[in-house]
């Protein structure tokens, strides 16, 4: 009989619990995934308690202010805090989204974050984009025109044309519906 084990660095342990400061008011527990492949050491959750009463209503908010009063060492991606960019993606309990568009209000009880499933992890909330990137240029998602292009003149397209591609290219790329899916 075949005896199967997950790699000895898979297995998550207990993280560092960081608790929020005495003079809080309203603290919630935000469960935090830590790995840094370099370091040799297996992946923790660390637990921030967070005064909500200083920060922000979106989880990217608390993420920021983990970073800048509790843990400078917490790496994540982020970019326009408005749900354009895509970079904030990850799995915020248990759903993939992005962390600028998840309000902590709708949240019950502590509140578990995780890089992107389905992907390499680059460090703690930072998921390795590489083959997502390649697998979406191999797919040739633009437009290939059948004819040339008319001599000094642009392309015109109808109201009709543009309808047909709008919702396809509002896609900004996050990478959160390809990580959902474990058949990528």
């Amino acid at each position: 009989m075949a005896q199967f084990l997950l790699p000895a660095d898979s297995r998550i342990k207990q993280g560092i619990f960081h608790p929020a400061p005495k003079d809080a008011g309203l603290t919630k527990s935000f469960l935090v995934y830590r790995y840094d492949p370099d370091s040799g050491e297996n992946p923790r959750i660390d637990n921030y308690q967070v005064d909500l009463s200083t920060c922000g209503p979106m989880v990217l908010d608390a993420l920021i202010k983990i970073k800048n009063e509790i843990d400078a060492t917490l790496t994540f991606r982020r970019s326009c805090r408005e749900g354009i960019c895509g970079s904030c993606a990850m799995n915020i309990d248990g759903t993939n989204t992005l962390a600028c568009t998840k309000s902590i209000d709708e949240m019950k009880g502590d509140v578990k974050v995780y890089p992107l499933p389905h992907m390499s992890v680059v460090k703690d909330l930072v998921p390795d984009m590489t083959n997502f990137y390649a697998q979406y240029a191999s797919i040739k998602p633009w437009l290939e025109t059948q004819t040339p292009a008319p001599p000094e003149r642009e392309r015109l397209q109808s109201k009709e044309d543009q309808e047909l591609i709008d919702q396809p290219s509002a896609c900004i790329l996050c990478g959160c519906c390809s990580a959902a899916c474990p058949s990528y």
